[in-house]
């Protein structure tokens, strides 16, 4: 905050809670007053003077805001919060006070003292018994949301004006703090509050065409961002020849949905200059001029499908499956700056393109929802004016093009590229290709899990109404606690804003006082794996291929995990009989083909063998013999002497694969030299291979399991083979016998 000029209060032993005495004795001194903050408790000091500047959403908030959001005056915002509580700052309100019902008790009474002196006025008994039982609760409430007025400090507010930057405090910091992008970015902000050494309206003056100007940075600001649209057979020629120069580009599709494998191209978008953008259209609304859609995609063919000629874009695997339903395969990947912004950053908030734009170029995207709208009255892209679809399509292209160049010399100074470049990069085309194959699945085998999971739910739902003693919504929280607590008197165990909770544990906690809460717990049970799995399964069932198609998410889990989506193949059941049933359902796709299930190596059987120091376990990590059920005890010093049921159980057994990956090696040239692709060895007469070990721990994610195949051999390590005959006989749970 000193490096950037601005005044900074300290008083050992005070907090931000005494905010309300600052804001008082600024607007007394005659100023008006904008505070900085999310902070919900700040709005009561909303006030003529005085607002509130969300930081995050970028607004200002006053007693107009105050009063659309909340429904009340400043003066009540603490008897608001006091009665609705914030489970955030554990402030525990009133029982079965929203802030609707807040809004209206306030309205009625005015005051929270008021309310609880007219409790006996208020509608709902309920609400009547809680307004009397936890009025001390409100009230202590309101003592834990109120800012205090008691700040024992003088001010002097000429000394708290804002003063110039010290430039060389903050790069020393940075350094310090490891912070490497923003020198830079800071750079550039106060070159922009400060162009030509202009103050005050001339240093705010808008560039001509630049749309929304006032956030531009400086690659934005300084560049003459064009597009153009190619919609005749002349300019497509010229265009080609243009394109047929490059030896790196960056291109971006406009489709129909988000749907790959049911998305048809409507254009395509190119770029290999910054501020500049080209764009193809091939489907949009009646009239419209357009390009044939199968002559641009045999005349772009050379090109997607040339290896030597690298393409970046953001999320470039969407487009790669695209371009497989359309008939072209994608070679030549480049820098994806998704993936790479997220290998820089792995616990940023988003990496969407939006979110990179204002990152590195300062500069806000046209929201899609500006050309096709939310929601039910949403279009499709082939549906906007086609000039709109080429000014965002380019800048897409645009946007995607610059950064990757700064997302790679991130990458290279971190040391990074490497990680991109060899693991990174060659996973996208493999995922891309598992999504396009799909998983078969038993559509049938699911209809009748699901018919026998029914009727055991009307049964389990007859077994609840009869130890209830009454029929009731066994999925309402409010009718199960009435049933729970007030009709059958089991104790609360805990409490949430609107009452009494049910939530599992609690009902874990009465499973023995009484029979219902297990069979709630059943219930609960049942129905989730009828509507997630049973029922939701084969609708999402793809209707041209006639398999389940999931989407690999590589920048989801800041631990680098993949994530699966529609559907989120990763959390089939397991742990539940009922739940291990569902796997039946994925089947081999074809005849004489079987399910070979295959994890990453597990790290801790990695880093535990180094950590041990001893010998058997070394060799064993080396040589990939890491089996989660015999590898541990070796190294731990005990032997097991349970079986694999009851040793680690399903999630643990295990399977021993091998894999041969090609891994280039070296780093890039700079960004706009001839290649980036990493040398290969000049000494090496052909790619190294190397050989990876890989145990696989059977896990949430695996569609079938068996355990690891008996070696043949002497009891520490040395192995002269499996014993064929053991492999997936016992264990796999399709019932048939698997061969690796």
């Amino acid at each position: 905050m000193a490096g950037f000029g601005l005044p900074v209060l300290k008083l050992e032993g005070w907090g931000a809670r005494h905010l309300r005495h600052l804001a008082r004795r600024a607007v007394e001194a005659g100023h008006e007053v904008r505070i900085v903050t999310s902070d919900k408790d700040a709005r009561q000091l909303i006030g003529p003077s005085v607002q509130l500047y969300h930081i995050r959403k970028n607004t200002l908030q006053d007693e107009a805001f105050l009063s659309e959001a909340w429904g009340v005056r400043p003066d009540q915002v603490i008897d608001f919060q006091s009665l609705v509580g914030d489970s955030v700052d554990n402030v525990p309100g009133m029982p079965l006070v929203g802030p609707k019902k807040a809004r209206t008790l306030l309205e009625q009474f005015g005051t929270l003292d008021e309310v609880l002196a007219h409790a006996d006025e208020v509608n709902g008994k309920k609400l009547k018994e809680n307004l009397v039982t936890f009025a001390d609760q409100a009230l202590l409430s309101r003592r834990l949301v109120t800012l205090y007025d008691d700040l024992p400090l003088d001010l002097d507010w000429d000394a708290q004006k804002v003063g110039p930057p010290d430039t060389e405090r903050l790069d020393t910091l940075f350094a310090e703090l490891g912070f490497r992008s923003f020198p830079a970015e800071v750079r550039t902000l106060l070159e922009e509050d400060n162009v030509g050494g202009q103050s005050g309206e001339q240093g705010k003056e808008e560039i001509p065409g630049s749309r929304d100007a006032g956030l531009q940075g400086q690659l934005f600001g300084q560049t003459d961002r064009r597009w153009t649209l190619v919609d005749t057979p002349g300019q497509f020629e010229t265009f080609l020849e243009e394109l047929g120069t490059q030896s790196r580009i960056c291109f971006d599709l406009e489709t129909t949905g988000l749907d790959e494998l049911t998305a048809d191209i409507v254009g395509w978008a190119f770029c290999w200059e910054p501020g500049h953008g080209w764009y193809l259209p091939v489907r949009g609304p009646q009239g419209s001029k357009l390009l044939d859609p199968d002559t641009v995609r045999d005349a772009l063919r050379p090109v997607i499908e040339n290896p030597e000629i690298e393409k970046t874009n953001q999320n470039i695997k969407y487009d790669m499956l695209v371009l497989r339903r359309a008939g072209l395969e994608l070679a030549g990947i480049g820098v994806d700056p998704m993936i790479g912004h997220f290998l820089l950053d792995a616990g940023a908030r988003s990496h969407s393109l939006a979110a990179l734009s204002e990152k590195y170029l300062n500069h806000t995207m046209i929201p899609i929802s500006d050309l096709i709208g939310k929601g039910k009255n949403q279009k499709s892209m082939a549906e906007i004016d086609v000039e709109q679809v080429a000014e965002y399509a380019s800048e897409d292209a645009d946007v995607s093009w610059q950064i990757a160049g700064m997302v790679t010399e991130e990458l290279e100074r971190d040391n990074l590229w490497d990680l991109y470049w060899e693991l990174e990069r060659p996973l996208i085309p493999i995922l891309a290709e598992m999504e396009f194959t799909g998983i078969r699945l038993d559509s049938e085998e699911l209809g009748r899990q699901a018919e026998s999971v029914g009727e055991r739910l009307e049964a389990l739902v007859g077994e609840i109404h009869e130890l209830a003693g009454r029929e009731f919504n066994i999925d309402s929280p409010k009718q199960l606690r009435e049933i729970l607590f007030e009709e059958l008197g089991l104790p609360v165990q805990k409490r949430t804003k609107t009452g009494p909770s049910t939530d599992q544990s609690v009902l874990e906690k009465l499973a023995p006082m009484h029979p219902l809460p297990e069979r709630i717990t059943g219930h609960r049970q049942l129905s989730k794996l009828k509507n997630t799995y049973l029922d939701a399964l084969p609708a999402m069932v793809n209707a041209e291929t006639g398999r389940l198609h999931t989407s690999f998410n590589q920048v989801a889990a800041s631990t680098g995990r993949l994530s699966s989506l529609q559907p989120n193949l990763q959390n089939i059941p397991i742990r539940t009989a009922e739940g291990r049933q569902v796997r039946r359902a994925f089947v081999p796709g074809d005849d004489g083909m079987v399910l070979l299930c295959a994890d990453y190596s597990q790290v801790e059987l990695r880093v535990w063998p180094t950590s041990a120091a001893t010998r058997p376990c070394s060799r064993r990590s080396e040589t990939g013999w890491t089996s989660t059920r015999r590898l541990p005890p070796r190294c731990s010093g005990w032997m097991p002497l349970m079986s694999t049921a009851t040793c680690g159980g399903w999630p643990k057994r295990s399977t021993l694969v091998w894999s041969t990956a090609r891994v280039p090696s070296g780093s890039p040239p700079a960004w706009g030299s001839p290649s980036r692709r990493p040398p290969r060895s000049s000494t090496a007469t052909s790619p190294a291979t190397t050989v990876l070990p890989i145990t696989s721990t059977a896990s949430s994610t695996n569609v079938a399991s068996w355990d690891t195949p008996r070696r043949s051999g002497d009891g520490d390590g040395r192995s002269t083979g499996f014993d064929r005959n053991r492999i997936g006989k016992e264990t796999c749970p399709n019932g048939r016998r698997s061969t690796a």
